[in-house]
């Protein structure tokens, strides 16, 4: 395998435990969990590799995530489980 494939692959399973840990932390459905993951800044920050941001622990990444990003989780507050944002 290449770096890049091998990149492509750690981030997806970076998304994935990220996801999981996101729903513990939060109690939120996967499905919740999943929809305000990828609608934060930190998943743009992920994708586009910046700073190195995939590099840190997905704990401290959910960490950051909840408390930089609190307006997402406001947002889903009345949102049913199942239920996509808009």
């Amino acid at each position: 395998m290449d770096e890049e494939t091998l990149e492509y692959m750690y981030r997806e399973e970076l998304d994935e435990r990220l996801i999981a840990h996101l729903a513990k932390v939060k109690n939120l459905s996967l499905f919740k969990a999943m929809d305000i993951y990828y609608h934060s800044r930190m998943a743009d920050l992920i994708g586009k590799g910046m700073y190195g941001i995939q590099y840190l622990d997905y704990k401290v990444l959910v960490e950051m995530m909840v408390d930089n990003e609190p307006n997402l989780f406001d947002a889903a507050k009345g949102v049913l489980d199942g239920e996509v944002m808009g």
